[in-house]
């Protein structure tokens, strides 16, 4: 091998791990909470559409808060405590009633109205709490007038946490279920 070449490889090599080391210091979980990159590439984005589509048909069903996919009895939701205490939480009573009806589809897990619904949410904004990709799914409330899926949703997480947004994710409350 000629110098040339071994300076070519070793740059190449150098390039990689440089690429490898900014990709996990961006990422969801690692860097102990560095900024997320504002733009991704192409290839990540196709990769994430696939992911998408791969888990669309695999959605969770959330449970409630405190791991029990039994239904939330009063003691059981005294003990109810927001995910983040940064944002705000809203009384799930206080919800359009569309809410309610979608929050009633993703207890049963379904049928949901839409195609789209259970697919995953990214966080690509980190306007809810970081977690790994994958953790947060996201379905429509059906926006009465709208001819198409409108602006409303919930998006819930693995752990039985549910979020509401009126405004297509500009701002997310935390659901409490407690009234």
């Amino acid at each position: 091998m000629t110098s040339r070449n071994r300076l070519f490889t070793g740059l190449t090599v150098l390039l990689l791990a440089l690429a490898a080391v900014v990709g996990y210091l961006v990422s969801d979980d690692g860097g102990a909470g560095a900024p997320k990159a504002a733009a991704s590439t192409s290839a990540s984005s196709s990769a994430s559409t696939s992911a998408t589509a791969a888990t669309r048909s695999a959605a969770p069903k959330p449970t409630p808060p405190g791991g029990s996919a039994a239904p939330a009895t009063p003691a059981a939701t005294a003990t109810w405590v927001p995910t983040d205490p940064a944002l705000a939480d809203v009384c799930r009573t206080k919800l359009p009633s569309q809410a309610a009806d979608t929050l009633g589809l993703i207890a049963k897990g379904g049928p949901y109205p839409y195609r789209s619904d259970g697919i995953v949410f990214e966080n690509r904004e980190s306007r809810l709490p970081r977690k790994a990709s994958g953790y947060y799914h996201e379905f429509t409330v059906v926006t009465p007038g709208s001819a198409d899926r409108g602006a409303r949703r919930v998006v819930t997480g693995d752990s039985g946490e549910q979020y509401w947004t009126a405004d297509h994710y500009a701002t997310f409350q935390e659901i409490d279920s407690r009234c």
